[in-house]
């Protein structure tokens, strides 16, 4: 049984559209033709090779129409490359005509090296003709009278494309105005300085060469505002009088504690020399009974000595003070 006609006609429709489409995919003929209004003279067969060699024809034509519209004299073997190394071969080429436009100095392999280097080429040239002001952070910075000052300042620069490709960046720019900051105002004999003449920091900023190796060149150094901040000096003063506080009570309580341990040792040897002198007197009854038994003493001397003690010590009760309650003695 056969069929229908017009099943037979849809079926061919969907055969011819299928094949149209794997067809175009390969043979971009409306891309081709493009080019070639646009004036760009390109062979099928190299938009089929591209094809085969996973180029995406549309990034590679469309950025050279542009170039050729803007009189670049680019080729497409230059921007194959480019887009094979992984480039952005449209902004390279947007790139390019700015820089026409601007009437600086770029050529392709610098820009396709600016490119591949990770910055971006066409945001250069814009800088290159509109500059930028970067706003660096509050820097504090202290005078030679111990008075803080905090400053903030807007550097305005412009890209250098020389020094794109190996040139330090905006991080290195801030870090190096934050310095000459520093450094002017740490030089100033008074905060007071400062404050007067703001425009001192620009100029001695200005003239450290701060740009030198950076992909930026510096226009103008404003100081966009300057606050004074807390008396460093004094505070430090403060601080180290509290320390040589702390060491002179540390030094007191050293000489404290060897007061103590040497009265301590006083006594020690008082009750030392005591024992001694009570050791002595235990030793006179036996050298007494010695010299009687000698015959080195006689009585009487002996009795003599007695009386002489007993003397002594009556002497002594009574120069002693009266402690009883009544006044008397016992």
């Amino acid at each position: 049984m056969g069929l229908d006609p017009i099943v037979s006609v849809l079926i061919l429709a969907v055969v011819v559209i299928i094949v149209l489409s794997v067809f175009l995919s390969f043979f971009p003929i409306m891309l081709w033709i493009s080019a070639l209004a646009s004036g760009v003279r390109i062979g099928i067969i190299t938009l089929v090779a591209m094809r085969l060699r996973r180029v995406v024809p549309s990034r590679i034509v469309n950025p050279l129409i542009k170039a050729t519209k803007a009189g670049l004299g680019l080729n497409i073997n230059q921007l194959e490359s480019h887009f094979l190394a992984g480039g952005n071969v449209d902004r390279v080429v947007n790139a390019l005509i700015a820089a026409q436009r601007a009437n600086i100095p770029l050529i392709f392999e610098r820009a396709a090296a600016i490119d591949l280097a990770g910055r971006d080429v066409l945001q250069a040239v814009q800088m290159s003709v509109n500059p930028r002001v970067i706003e660096t952070p509050i820097v504090a910075a202290v005078a030679k009278d111990g008075i803080e000052v905090k400053v903030k300042a807007r550097v305005t620069v412009r890209a250098n494309i020389d020094r794109l490709v190996g040139g330090a960046g905006e991080e290195t720019i801030i870090a190096r105005v934050g310095e000459g900051i520093v450094t002017t105002v740490g030089s100033a004999n008074s905060h007071k300085d400062v404050l007067e003449n703001p425009d001192m920091i620009s100029r001695t900023v200005l003239g450290k060469g701060l740009d030198a190796g950076t992909a930026f060149e510096i226009l103008s150094i404003d100081i966009a505002d300057v606050d004074v901040g807390k008396n460093i000096g004094a505070h430090l003063q403060t601080e180290q009088a509290e320390a040589d506080k702390k060491i002179a009570q540390a030094k007191a309580e050293e000489r404290r504690a060897m007061a103590v341990a040497q009265e301590q040792e006083n006594k020690a040897k008082v009750v030392e020399m005591k024992a001694r002198v009570v050791e002595s007197e235990s030793q006179v009854p036996l050298a007494m009974a010695e010299a009687l038994k000698s015959g080195k003493i006689g009585v009487m001397d002996y009795m003599n000595l007695k009386n002489i003690e007993a003397d002594t010590q009556m002497r002594s009760s009574i120069s002693k003070p009266d402690t009883s309650p009544d006044g008397k003695h016992d």
